[in-house]
């Protein structure tokens, strides 16, 4: 049944990255927009963890401020209690200053870790968010490439005749085939309303030679 499953899960993958190729060679851009998108959301995640870290470092530093002013008050108030003979005060006081002091080294040892990880985020999201720029401006590149191609190819459909099929024609063509029986059109309104005055001009111009 493992094996079943396990042949499922392949095949699904297997067809899904089959058509996530196919996707990708017809739209490139559309897939790399989609990419972009992930890179987007994992600088956000990166920056969500920094908040975080740096928040949790705030902590360690308060902390410890605390940690060691407890210490000092206990060792202040043993040193008091050791002057005034308060035995009992006196080690209560010192196994609290002993605590707290212990309590200060562990947060003190934390508090570095924390920050050396903080540094380290930091200069990854950085990377991250340098790398992002980077292939946003190469998308804005390939994308003008990519407008001037299919610029191009619509242009080239346009002016070549031979790239539609037989029943099809140029636009252009079609548009100076259109204009030209709009010319032969108007040429003939032009030379339907002028005729017969010039047939009459041409029939005046005879008889006045005739008569001459």
């Amino acid at each position: 049944m493992t094996n079943l499953f396990t042949r499922i899960k392949n095949t699904v993958t297997a067809d899904l990255n089959e058509a996530l190729d196919k996707k990708e060679k017809q739209n490139p851009i559309s897939m790399l927009n989609q990419y972009l998108r992930q890179c987007e959301q994992e600088t956000e995640k990166v920056a969500k963890f920094l908040e975080r870290q740096s928040a949790l470092k705030d902590e360690f530093t308060k902390e410890l401020y605390h940690a060691e002013l407890f210490a000092e008050k206990r060792k202040y108030q043993a040193e008091i209690a050791l002057k005034a003979g308060e035995t009992e005060l006196y080690q209560f006081a010192s196994e609290e200053q002993q605590l707290y002091s212990n309590r200060a080294e562990r947060l003190r040892a934390s508090l570095e870790q924390v920050k050396g990880q903080l540094g380290e985020l930091e200069r990854k999201h950085v990377e991250m968010n340098n790398k992002l720029k980077d292939m946003q401006l190469r998308r804005m590149e390939l994308m003008g490439r990519e407008n001037v191609t299919r610029a191009n190819h619509r242009i080239n459909q346009v002016l070549e005749s031979n790239t539609y099929s037989d029943k099809s024609i140029s636009r252009f063509e079609e548009i100076e085939n259109y204009i030209d029986r709009l010319e032969n059109q108007v040429n003939r309104s032009y030379n339907q309303t002028t005729i017969d005055a010039r047939i009459e001009q041409l029939e005046k111009e005879m008889k006045n030679s005739i008569q001459n």
